[in-house]
């Protein structure tokens, strides 16, 4: 079999990953693989993959919820094709809603939008959709569409203006080219969210036994499981609700019960608790789902969303089971407004995704930040998986890894005089190198409470993450950032949040990474809960549900710095407690990070 390699050479690393997945493909085995920055993962899994499932009848599903990482597949598949001049069908697919263009959509929530989309196609009122078909048969715009793209490989957005300038749905049009597809790359729900799988695959006719399902960025799989089977009912929107259905006598009844049920949950509550599915009962449930489900739908017809509906979909969650779940009722106060919240969170992703693994050709699931292995394998439900961890490509005297004990964030040392003592050590670190900085902080309160401090200190221009922070927010701030290269300048964001992920600055662009802290979960009920549930199922629960994901956090933010094999820069770990073991365990072991109480004098030597 043929590697369809799309560069001229491949690297000792990148063979060795080869051929871990070739293994893993003859021997119908999964692959999980810590593959850090610039070993070129794509471009190694996509060209071995294609050929074995050319030969093998068998389609190729490529998972990642990144946009920019869907570019790069498209890339990788486009110089395939021309290198090898291969017969390859790719199509590039994202959720319903980011590639609808009926107006007024983007607006929706997820669960609003789904709602809404069903009732437009039913009630033949979305002309995308009817533009698709005459007489049940493809319309010609459609067929004409379909051969005039059949041997291109575009992108999401290149399909999303072929259609709209034809007026045809474009989720629609990827689903009619994905039929005939190879390759179709697409978020992980596609695959591993069983509604949204069932009718992706109903309508492609593809198979999960018949296909190699790439899981990129695979970290974030286990949260993006238990996100998407966890369900909260807030007071906001019950009260909404009722406001909706003031013409509806018996689904105001109905939500005015349920308000009522809530406010007795919540009555002498201080701040959470865990209930019962029974403490939360409704009589007649079934005819109250039926009622207020029926009502929904006007309102839809009338406004796109409704919140009726949103309590409805609530209200069939939480009959679900309570082994992998925690039910939590809690108050929480925002802008001086005190709301009260039910929810039902999943702690376990492998009610979602061991039905998907056990059913696949192969599973290759691959990060830079897949570490420890182990646990990965464990909470998504493997069974025998390969194992395998690649060396960091980039060379080890480009890097500089330093770990300062000298100060803490943790709960029972925070004072007016740690903070200064942090903004101290932080500044005096970004002041001394020579380019931009980024520092990352536990929250965005102890990074405010910290800045107090380090405003006065820092020379430097500094840039400050907002919670919330829009898209094109994101990227002006970032194109600034960069601007000031030369002078150099600081941002302070938080771990985990929206530039610790997603973001390359490579070259001079970046030239140090400053994290402050462990980026530890909130030890609330739900995080207690899950420490609990993976003691009593790996007896591993403060490992798996607590330091571990704070370390993936971790070493997530340390990777915005160093992006390619020239780059060179400081990562600067500040926190004692990463000189404990089973917080220092986590590094990868590559990272050869010292440890040194005087940084200032090694990271004037690097430098120079």
């Amino acid at each position: 079999m043929n590697i369809l390699f799309p560069h001229e050479n491949i690297r000792k690393i990148q063979d060795e990953f080869i051929n871990d997945i070739l293994l893993a493909l003859k021997e119908k085995k999964h692959l999980l693989a810590h593959a850090p920055t610039g070993l070129g993962k794509s471009a190694a899994v996509l060209s071995t993959t294609i050929p074995y499932a050319l030969e093998n009848n068998l389609t190729i599903f490529f998972l990642t919820s990144r946009h920019t990482q869907h570019k790069i597949a498209i890339e990788t598949l486009k110089k395939i094709k021309e290198l090898h001049n291969t017969d390859l069908k790719v199509v590039d697919l994202i959720g319903k809603q980011h590639m609808c263009i009926y107006p007024g959509t983007e607006t929706l929530t997820p669960q609003q939008f789904t709602e809404y989309c069903k009732e437009v196609v039913e009630n033949n009122s979305c002309q995308y959709y009817t533009n698709l078909k005459f007489n049940n048969k493809l319309s010609f715009e459609t067929k004409n569409l379909l051969n005039k793209t059949k041997k291109e490989i575009l992108d999401v957005d290149e399909l999303i203006s072929s259609s709209k300038s034809c007026s045809l749905c474009p989720y629609e049009i990827s689903i009619l080219k994905a039929k005939e597809a190879n390759v179709i790359i697409m978020d992980y729900y596609h695959i591993f969210s069983p509604a949204i799988a069932s009718a992706f695959l109903n309508k492609t006719d593809k198979t999960i036994q018949e296909s190699i399902i790439i899981v990129d960025e695979a970290h974030n799989l286990p949260q993006r499981m238990r996100d998407h089977l966890s369900v909260r009912l807030t007071s906001t929107t019950i009260e909404r609700a009722i406001t909706e259905a003031q013409p509806y006598e018996q689904a105001k009844k109905y939500l005015e019960e349920i308000k009522e049920k809530l406010d007795n949950l919540s009555s002498n509550l201080q701040e959470e608790r865990l209930v019962k599915k029974s403490e939360f009962h409704i009589e007649e449930y079934g005819d109250v789902i039926l009622e207020l489900e029926k009502i929904a739908d006007i309102v839809r017809e009338i406004k796109k969303r409704s919140y009726i509906g949103t309590v409805v979909q609530f209200l069939q969650a939480w009959q679900g089971q309570d082994e992998g779940f925690a039910r939590i009722i809690a108050k929480n106060k925002f802008n001086d407004r005190i709301t009260t919240s039910l929810s039902y969170k999943c702690l376990d992703p492998s009610l979602l995704s061991t039905e998907v693994i056990d059913s696949a050709h192969s599973v290759i699931c691959m990060s830079g930040t897949l570490t420890p292995l182990e646990m990965y394998s464990e909470i998504l439900g493997f069974k025998n998986p390969i194992l395998k961890s690649y060396s960091n490509p980039f060379p080890q005297e480009n890097r500089l890894n330093l770990l300062i004990p000298k100060t803490s964030t943790k709960f029972t040392k925070r004072s007016m005089g740690m903070y200064q003592d942090i903004a101290r050590e932080i500044s005096s670190i970004s002041n001394l190198v020579p380019g931009n900085c980024i520092i990352f902080f536990p929250s965005y309160q102890l990074r405010d409470a910290i800045d107090v401090y380090f405003k006065s200190l820092c020379k430097k221009t500094t840039y400050y993450e907002q919670k919330g922070i829009s898209k094109q927010e994101k990227e002006t701030l970032l194109d600034n950032f960069k601007k000031d290269k030369e002078m150099g300048a600081v941002l302070l964001a938080v771990a985990g949040g929206n530039f610790s992920e997603g973001i390359d600055l490579p070259g001079d662009l970046l030239k140090s990474v400053i994290v402050v802290g462990l980026p530890l979960s909130r030890p609330d009920l739900e995080t207690t809960e899950l420490i609990n549930y993976y003691d009593q199922k790996y007896s591993k629960g403060w490992d798996y549900g607590y330091i571990f994901p704070a370390m993936q956090k971790t070493i997530q933010a340390a990777g915005r710095c160093i992006r390619s094999e020239s780059d060179k820069g400081v990562i600067v770990f500040l926190d004692e407690r990463y000189s404990h073991e089973n917080y220092y365990k986590c590094f990868p072991k590559d990272f050869n990070v010292h440890t040194t109480m005087l940084p200032l004098k090694r990271i004037e030597e690097f430098f120079k």
